[in-house]
Formats: C-alpha cells, structure tokens, sequence
C-alpha cells in the first residue's frame, strides 16, 4: 500500500496517513513510493505509471452519486443541483447521523493543484465560521480517486431565488428583515477577512426555525475569498474557483481589483433591489452589457418601479449601489441600521439587535 500527499506530490509507501514535510492528508494510490511525482528521471518512470494506472474521477461520477457512500462515511440520500463547477447533494453523516449538504467539485476543477491549495485554505477560513445567518464549512475532504468535496449543514428551507419566482416583489419589511439577516452573517464574516464575491438571491436560504420566524443564512462561503487574495486570482477566476455572478458583480469586481467588504454591500443592494422590484438596477441586453452599465451609468432609481416604496428606504438602499467605494456604507453593519432606521417598522429595535 502506497499513499501520495495531493500537496507536494511525494508518494509514500507503508501506513503514513500525514505527509511529514506539510501536514496533509495521504491519498492512497498503491505502488512503491519514496519519489516525487514529477516528469524528469528515468528512475521516477515506474512511480508515474503507478500514478496512472489509477485515473482520476470522471465527470460522470461526480454527478451520479445518490444511493452511494461517498468516502466510507456520507450515505448520498439525493442530488439537489449542479453547476459548471460542482454538484451538490443531500447525504447522511453515517458516524453522526446528521443531514448534511455536500459538495463535490467538478473533476476538471480538481485536476488543478493550485485551485485546489487556494480553496484548501479557503474553506479553512469558512470553517471558522460561527454566525446564525452564515453557513459553515463543516470539512472539506478527498476520496481516495481524487473527488474533492465540501461538507456543510444541511438547510432545510427555500432558496430566496425561489421565493422571489413565487411571490413576486415583496413588501418593504418583509425586504429589510430578510436583508438584516444577511448583514450581520456578512459582517461576521468580512470579520474573519472573508469576502463572498459572489452573493446572489441564490445563495441565501430562508428557513423556519422552530417558533415559526423565518432566518435567512447567506451560503457558499467555502468559494469565498480571503480579502488577502494575491496574484493568483487572476488564474483562479479563468478555472472557476471565483466565480463571480455578472449581474450581481461590484464595479470594482468586474475591474479586477482588490474587494473588501464595500464589494458585498453593493451586490447585496442589488440583491435588495431585485426582491423588492422584480427587476435589476442596471439593464442590458446581455449579462456583459449590464457589466459595462455598472461601470459607465447610474442605476435606476427604485421607485421608477415602485411608486409606493418609502423615499427613505430606497434612498437608504441607492447608496449601497454607488459605483465608488468610498461613497457606499463601510460594513454591511452600517447598510443594516440605515435600512432598519428608514422603516416605519414596529419591530425597529428587534432588527437592530441582530446587528449588534
């Protein structure tokens, strides 16, 4: 029996479960080992084959997992969804018992070490999370074929995407405390110096906890970025790791330059913009040409579509769109108290405390 370290690439042969030059987790491959797998040498020929003659997961099994146990403990129970990056699925912790969602990244995603390092470290962050409105990383783990995969709390509730298709435009408390909820799951986390990057209507979850009030939890930290990101962004957006949602980007997202946590105060004014319109503040025919509208116009006053909003909250909620920075709310904190501070809700000093 022979296990490879997924970080340095050393293959080891014997019971080693760690690598002992960085800590990680060995990968069993069988074989000889003792050698890096690298390309020079006619001594490492017979290490490389050894590594190929186990090919890695395939597309196909990534996606096709329900009724199967993914790495001797999560009993797949159903596919909730995929994407171009990865497939999600509900799936039973076998050593806990526990409802869990569980992310498998896509194998063409996988097979590029540095993406993985970055969503290694990535996911370490997320799993620090501790927040009622944000959702934890659990584990991020490795089958012994390479499937890649994120653990997180299984939610039971409704996407906000799906709610806003059901409902419509909704009304403007029915708005505000929905959108608290987010502010103080991010603020938790720009805290940690998180950022989401990519926060969208689909990755907010409102569930019914057990008095009947309903929480929204802001989802998908694990692909977050750390705002400390450096150079190999660039890179790590080409292979999808940040994946950024065109309609929902800040201006100085779409440039490229360094995000803090102003970035998610704008998409999730755009986020609040859409469920109280229908609509987007910045129009185009296609997802690009909205992009170039955020970067050269001025989004679309909210009560061109709504008349009946409150002045004060759609002027409250137009600064957090403000195409500068330094003109929209420093922390999603202080997004929170102008939105709770511009209704006429008697729940006013209930919200505030969940900023606090």
């Amino acid at each position: 029996m022979s296990r490879r370290c997924p970080k340095c690439k050393t293959v080891y042969a014997g019971e080693a479960r760690f690598c002992p030059k960085d800590g990680s987790p060995l990968v069993d491959v069988g074989g000889t080992g003792g050698k890096p797998l690298d390309t020079g040498g006619a001594a490492k020929t017979e290490v490389r084959k050894v590594a190929k003659a186990k090919p890695g997961p395939s597309l196909s099994r990534a996606g096709s997992l329900t009724n199967q146990v993914l790495d001797s403990r999560y009993e797949i129970v159903r596919k909730l969804g995929e994407g171009g990056m990865a497939f999600v699925y509900e799936a039973r912790d076998m050593s806990t018992g526990r409802a869990v969602a569980i992310k498998v990244l896509s194998p063409k995603l996988s097979r590029d070490q540095s993406s993985v390092e970055r969503l290694r470290r990535e996911a370490g962050l997320a799993m620090r999370l501790e927040h009622p409105n944000a959702c934890k990383i659990l584990r991020l783990g490795e089958t012994e074929d390479g499937l890649i995969y994120l653990v997180m709390p299984y939610l039971k509730g409704e996407l906000l995407s799906d709610r806003e298709v059901k409902v419509g435009p909704m009304a403007a408390e029915e708005g505000v405390e929905i959108l608290v909820h987010c502010c103080a799951g991010l603020h938790h986390a720009h805290q940690l110096n998180i950022v989401h990057r990519d926060l969208k209507p689909e990755n907010i979850m409102l569930v019914t906890e057990a008095g009947g009030r309903e929480t929204a939890i802001v989802m998908d930290f694990g692909l977050a970025k750390e705002n400390r990101a450096g150079p190999g962004v660039a890179k790590l957006t080409a292979t999808g790791i940040i994946l950024g949602t065109p309609e929902f980007m800040s201006p100085e997202q779409i440039r490229g330059k360094k995000l803090d946590a102003r970035s998610d105060v704008y998409a999730l004014g755009i986020v609040a913009f859409e469920m109280f319109t229908g609509k987007l503040p910045f129009q185009g025919r296609t997802p690009q040409e909205m992009m170039i509208a955020r970067l050269r116009g001025k989004p679309t006053p909210l009560r061109q579509f709504r008349s009946d909003f409150p002045a004060r909250l759609e002027a409250a909620l137009m600064k957090s769109l403000e195409a500068d920075p330094k003109d929209r709310y420093g922390t999603t904190l202080e997004f929170g108290y102008a939105l709770v501070d511009a209704t006429d809700s008697e729940d006013r000093e209930r919200l505030k405390g969940m900023l606090q």
